[in-house]
């Protein structure tokens, strides 16, 4: 007997494959690195987001021992049940410390944060600006707020102030990735806070790949979004911060709001209280990480002056460790990410629908981790194959 169902979803398996659109799961043997073993394959690493090269450092290692003997395992209960660790509390307060906001929220991971907040803030009298080019999460966010939702070009600021002027909503959300996650440039974030101000909005900044990255370790707030009520500010806690989770600092009443409304806060267990203790730790290296940040610093500019004369495609505008080779075409991108796989190098073909269409690309991330050798080696590989 035919299932017409699974035979639908069998064409646009299908489909997707004709498309070079199927995405399939790598398997990592051994600890996240620079140098890795992938299917079974030895390469060199320039798709993680381990900006600092912490996801294996020593000293988040040891605190994990130590905290398995403190805690154990699982968290056992939900936050507002008994499931707050001590261990969750003091993160929270020297996280909120560290970027310089009154208070700060754990959650889980950055796509449970972003729900949180939007569907608590926004809701059905609520509307949320976003700019084009935001991360899925804040975007799915938005649309299951139930609040109004509309959409501006890529930093086209005029755009967006027309679309506050006419608005006639209650709570106006404005929402940005501070760091975009494709492109790897940053917002901006005064002229966003100047239209929050003018049109009385929060501003919310998604700054998954700037924390631990840019203004020596505490994210691309600038100083004046660091002191204002209006601004909430996401940092993710998988990435430079070498952990899982994220973390949302803002006004005391702010987080105060979502401890009481934020749903993918209050309905769940909470994460185990080993990962806060790593990130405790987490936060002192970052502090200290200055030396981490200039090496990453010294690879973002070495692999800009090596790439300068590339015959066919160019890298993108970035400052950050987010470096996109613009190639076109989902094909063509697909086969030069294979093409460098079998010279033992991982960069990932970023495609529709994550990026427009006809700007698939290869999405290079650097990290502190990363030797001169093992970006003079991409070099090389992409002089030769582009």
């Amino acid at each position: 007997m035919s299932f017409a169902a699974l035979s639908r979803l069998q064409q646009g398996l299908a489909a997707l494959q004709d498309d070079h659109l199927e995405r399939r799961r790598l398997v990592l043997d051994g600890t996240q690195g620079v140098h890795v073993t992938i299917d079974g394959q030895h390469v060199i690493s320039f798709c993680s987001n381990d900006y600092l090269g912490l996801a294996a450092d020593a000293a988040l290692v040891a605190a994990a021992h130590a905290a398995l003997d403190a805690c154990g395992v699982g968290a056992g209960a939900a936050h507002l049940i008994t499931g707050h660790h001590r261990f969750h509390h003091d993160f929270e307060t020297a996280f909120a410390r560290f970027v310089g906001k009154p208070a700060a929220l754990l959650f889980s991971t950055g796509y449970m944060a972003n729900l949180g907040v939007l569907t608590a803030l926004a809701a059905r009298k609520g509307g949320v600006f976003g700019d084009k080019l935001n991360h899925a999460s804040l975007v799915d966010a938005a649309q299951l707020s139930g609040a109004s939702f509309a959409r501006y070009r890529h930093d086209d600021l005029a755009q967006l102030e027309g679309q506050l002027a006419v608005s006639r909503v209650q709570d106006k959300i404005i929402v940005s990735d501070l760091v975009f996650s494709m492109d790897g440039d940053i917002a901006p974030i005064d002229a966003l806070l100047d239209l929050a101000e003018r049109f009385d909005a929060w501003l919310y900044l998604d700054d998954a790949h700037g924390f631990g990255v840019l203004n020596d370790g505490r994210g691309g707030l600038t100083e004046r979004a660091r002191s204002s009520d209006r601004v909430i500010y996401l940092a993710t806690l998988g990435k430079a911060a070498g952990v899982a989770g994220a973390a949302v600092a803002a006004h005391e009443n702010v987080i105060d709001w979502l401890i009481q409304k934020a749903r993918p806060y209050i309905y769940t267990t909470a994460s185990p209280p080993l990962l806060a203790a790593c990130l405790i730790e987490s936060l002192r290296q970052i502090g200290t990480g200055d030396a981490r940040r200039e090496r990453l610093r010294s690879r973002i500019a070495q692999l800009r002056e090596g790439l300068a004369g590339l015959k066919h495609g160019s890298l993108m505008p970035s400052d950050t460790p987010i470096q996109p080779l613009l190639i076109g075409t989902n094909a063509g991108a697909v086969q030069l990410s294979q093409a460098l796989r079998a010279r033992g190098l991982l960069v990932p073909a970023i495609r529709t629908p994550t990026v427009p269409a006809d700007t698939a690309r290869l999405r290079i991330t650097l990290s502190a981790a990363h030797s001169a050798g093992d970006v003079d080696q991409l070099i090389g590989a992409l002089h030769d194959l582009v």
